[in-house]
């Protein structure tokens, strides 16, 4: 992949189906590291560059040679990551 290509992901959504997901940024919030991904249309692959798009938080598991992306489901964890990242300064990057 190109030094400056956007990291795009594959997620399989909960009805089975492939989703595409690019990756604008991980952020660490109390030891959690959290993705703030981007969908992206497959036959825009892998050039889609819009600034625009709506921007998905998921938590991010990872393990020796994989890493996983999960829905926050509680409302108070989803509320804590998205003031830190509006406030900026209460999330460390990666």
């Amino acid at each position: 992949m190109q030094e400056n290509s956007p990291e795009i992901i594959k997620v399989i959504g909960e009805e089975g189906e492939e989703i595409f997901m690019k990756l604008q940024e991980i952020i660490t919030v109390e030891d959690k590291d959290y993705a703030l991904l981007s969908i992206v249309e497959e036959d825009t692959l892998p050039t889609s560059d819009n600034d625009d798009d709506e921007i998905v938080i998921m938590r991010m598991i990872k393990t020796d040679d994989d890493c996983t992306f999960e829905v926050i489901e509680d409302d108070d964890e989803f509320n804590m990551v998205a003031s830190a990242i509006t406030d900026g300064d209460e999330f460390e990057e990666e």
